[in-house]
């Protein structure tokens, strides 16, 4: 169990890793945007450092030294006060005269005007900024010369000086607010860029599984795992990027700003209170997010059960209609949609407990932190000092929160995304594969055995096609026709035995060079959802229109395209799986695709099976043009389409059980042709 466990938790370590690998090419946009983050914490501390120094200018109505009333009075100053007041000798009105004289001690003696003086005095010189203070005067020299005094008459600061405070604190919080535009945008940016490759790679991958794949697993899953699961990538990448490069920061300016203040007020409690805070607050969101992962892990699952459904029920619409199973679909697909939004919401329910978690730990904080200061007496300005950089804290620890949420729901997604990404069905090509140039001897089949799971289809198959012949292969169904065909054009390989072009094995050549070789038409003919010329030029997409029309000529196909009820002709959209086309127009179709590409080997699979007899003489006519001149190897379903044979294979549980031209085969008494030839068409003639 341990061993699980452990294997577990490497693979989720791998996730992380891996994602950060797809930062890679965005990685100088990454880096502006981390430091536009680093600008956002930077700008935020200085504010922070800004602000007991303007509620300290404004505290007591602004007076500096105005007053005894108003003015610091140091230690020493209170033990010369008590030391009159306990004195003996002298007279009250002596008393009441040298305390008088301590009260009113010069206004260049207040801390609090010394302090300030001192502060402006080393931003000038760090800043090189054009002043320079003299005794309690301002001398600016630019933009224009002109002396001010920082404390006015009646005692309060100059307003020009508190103009300056006022106005760089405005400025370091645009700087920080263009920081944090940036650093949102760049990340963004980042996050997005990131998904879309994330969907571009799957979907790569996935068109290169081999058929074995898709044989095994549902289309509605791979849909679901290639939107819904990188849906919830994309929005907690992209938000997760601009928080985890721009809450720390921040974070740590705020608790910069408080260490400050405490070694400022020589008092480290509230550093004491906010360890214990931190420890509070990341225990529950450790324990909590990794039971959110789980939940979110089983809810990814679930939503792929209802693409499944949605998908099997809208692709046998018209099985559905015709049974009138609506209400039976309905209900099916409620029960899979219940058993999703059950678990969604187990997800949900930890996910949002997040926020209301960490606004009560923030309550109870400041609650904790005011009873510290009622306790300390802190004052005004120290709370400014504290308080301030604490609540600030509030919002980017809470951004941090719904982080560890949204990661665990982007890596429930991304563990799905790269157990998928790492199955791997696809056939194998080798380093020294030979390019398939032109075609010239023939294609041999020797001892090829084939199986599906434990199902043997093909035992010890072998046969020739020699070059510009045809060959066509009958038998009942599930007999291993059409696997011949699948295996002819390399959509799986041999489990044993060989096939051959030119007397070179196909696995030896680059699979682009032997595809360009082969065209298929095949029973079920497949239409994209685009125009009819579109479709037809889908083998050849650089096809001029000329080359489009004269393949549809061939095919039969043209004069249902211009004169049909197909006003749009040529850039009429076919619709989903060609839903606007009849089958006989979807073969002619598919048969004009194959013209087009005009490749010289062919297979044809049962292309006129489903079709009445006057569309299956028009698109017989088409195969036979399409025929002219090319290998063809064709699977029959009717027998008559293929009676000018060079050579018919007839299979029977995986085996060739005869072969020949059709005149021999009729002439073998109680032969397997000659019944299916017999039971076909004297059921022909009686439909007559």
């Amino acid at each position: 169990m341990s061993s699980t466990t452990d294997n577990d938790s490497n693979f989720k370590a791998q996730s992380y890793l891996r994602l950060l690998k797809y930062t890679k090419p965005y990685w100088k946009r990454l880096t502006f945007g981390i430091l536009c983050g680093m600008l956002v914490g930077g700008s935020l501390f200085f504010a922070l450092l800004l602000v007991p120094q303007l509620v300290g200018l404004v505290d007591s109505g602004g007076n500096i030294g105005a007053s005894a009333d108003q003015r610091e009075i140091s230690a020493e100053e209170i033990a010369q006060l008590r030391g009159i007041a306990a004195d003996q000798n002298i007279s009250d009105a002596e008393k009441d005269r040298r305390m008088a004289e301590i009260l009113s001690g010069p206004a260049d003696d207040d801390p609090k005007l010394t302090r300030l003086l001192k502060q402006a005095d080393d931003a000038i010189n760090r800043f090189h900024l054009p002043c320079a203070i003299e005794g309690k005067t301002i001398k600016v020299e630019w933009p224009v010369k002109k002396d001010f005094d920082i404390v006015t008459p009646d005692g309060r600061i100059a307003w020009q000086l508190f103009a300056i405070y006022i106005t760089s604190f405005v400025l370091v919080w645009f700087l920080r607010s263009l920081g944090m535009y940036l650093n949102g945008y760049c990340t963004r940016y980042v996050g997005i860029r990131v998904v879309a490759d994330m969907r571009n790679t799957i979907f790569r991958k996935l068109t290169n599984q081999s058929l074995r794949f898709y044989g095994d697993m549902d289309v509605g899953h791979l849909i679901s795992r290639c939107t819904n699961d990188t849906s919830a990538l994309e929005y907690s990448v992209s938000h997760s990027i601009e928080d985890l490069t721009n809450a720390p920061l921040q974070i740590l300016g705020c608790v910069a700003a408080i260490v400050v203040a405490c070694r400022q007020f020589d008092d480290y409690g509230l550093v004491i209170l906010l360890g214990l805070g931190l420890g509070i607050v990341i225990i529950p969101i450790v324990i909590v997010s990794r039971i959110v992962r789980k939940y979110y892990k089983r809810s990814f699952a679930r939503i792929a059960d209802v693409f499944s459904r949605m998908h099997e029920v809208f692709s046998g619409i018209r099985a559905v209609k015709a049974y009138y199973a609506e209400d039976r679909e309905n209900e099916r697909f409620r029960a899979v949609n219940r058993k999703y939004y059950r678990q969604a919401i187990k997800a949900m329910r930890l996910h949002i407990m997040f926020t209301p978690l960490m606004e009560m730990v923030g309550v109870t904080s400041t609650l904790i932190f005011l009873l510290y200061s009622y306790k300390h007496g802190i004052t005004v300005t120290e709370l400014a000092a504290l308080l301030t950089p604490a609540m600030m804290a509030f919002r980017p620890i809470k951004d941090i929160s719904k982080v560890f949420a949204s990661l665990q729901q982007s890596m429930a997604a991304a563990d799905r995304y790269f157990a998928l990404l790492d199955t791997d069905t696809s056939l194998p090509e080798k380093a020294d594969a030979v390019e398939l140039n032109e075609f010239k001897q023939g294609i041999t089949v020797r001892d090829v055995c084939f199986s599906y799971d434990d199902r043997v289809v093909l035992d010890h198959v072998s046969f020739d096609i020699p070059h510009g012949s045809m060959v066509a292969v009958v038998g009942e169904t599930g007999s291993g026709k059409s696997t011949i065909a699948n295996l002819l054009a390399r959509f799986y390989d041999v489990d044993s035995g060989s096939i051959a072009i030119d007397g070179v094995d196909i696995r030896d050549y680059r699979i682009a060079s032997l595809r360009r070789m082969i065209g298929v038409v095949n029973q079920d003919a497949i239409m994209f959802n685009e125009t009819i010329a579109a479709n037809i030029a889908y083998g050849k997409p650089d096809a001029s229109m000329d080359e489009i029309i004269a393949a549809a000529k061939l095919a039969n196909a043209h004069d249902f395209i211009v004169n049909g009820p197909h006003p749009k002709g040529y850039e009429t959209e076919v619709g989903e799986k060609g839903f606007k086309l009849s089958g006989g127009e979807k073969q002619r179709v598919s048969i004009a695709r194959a013209i087009l590409r005009n490749p010289p080997i062919l297979i044809l699979d049962e292309a006129t099976s489903a079709l009445d007899t006057v569309t299956e003489k028009l698109v017989q006519e088409a195969l036979n043009r399409v025929m002219s001149n090319r290998t063809v190897f064709a699977i029959a379903h009717r027998l008559s389409t293929i009676r000018n044979a060079d050579m018919i294979l007839v299979m029977q549980n995986g085996r060739i059980a005869e072969f020949g031209k059709e005149a021999d085969l009729l002439a073998r008494e109680n032969g397997i042709y000659k019944r299916l030839h017999s039971t076909q068409f004297s059921r022909t003639e009686a439909d007559l």
